[in-house]
């Protein structure tokens, strides 16, 4: 299997509901770095997994939409707990709809699976895997 990484990050503000969260349920910025792995069992016709340009142009568009926010103002996520874990899933899914879309141009349908990954500290990240 193959695989190709891009990174970005995101700066957010949320707050959670549940004692097992515990000061973390008062409001509190994190900021995350942001690692999507797309994969593939063989390279395409120009030897590659995927345009890393596309991929990372992709990624930024989708974090820009999350980044310096206020989480807990978001109809999208209101009642949610946007845990780290959470939130790799909804970047791996609006990275999903693009890949469907054409948006990581022709050679991205030939990837069969996306991994985002989103890193608290040097010391904790959470990851959220799919197939396409």
């Amino acid at each position: 299997m193959f695989s190709v990484t891009v990174r970005d990050h995101i700066m957010i503000a949320h707050s959670f509901s549940g004692e097992v969260f515990g000061p973390a349920q008062r409001l509190h910025g994190a900021t995350f770095v942001v690692d999507a792995t797309f994969r593939r069992p063989e390279l395409d016709d120009d030897n590659i997994v995927v345009d890393i340009g596309r991929a990372s142009e992709q990624l930024h568009t989708i974090c820009s939409t999350l980044s310096y926010r206020n989480l807990d103002d978001d109809p999208e996520f209101s009642g949610v707990n946007t845990s780290t874990e959470f939130l790799a899933k909804v970047i791996a899914d609006r990275l999903a709809v693009r890949i469907q879309a054409g948006e990581l141009g022709p050679g991205a349908t030939g990837l069969t699976g996306l991994t985002v990954t989103l890193h608290e500290s040097h010391i904790a990240w959470a990851s959220y895997e799919r197939d396409l």
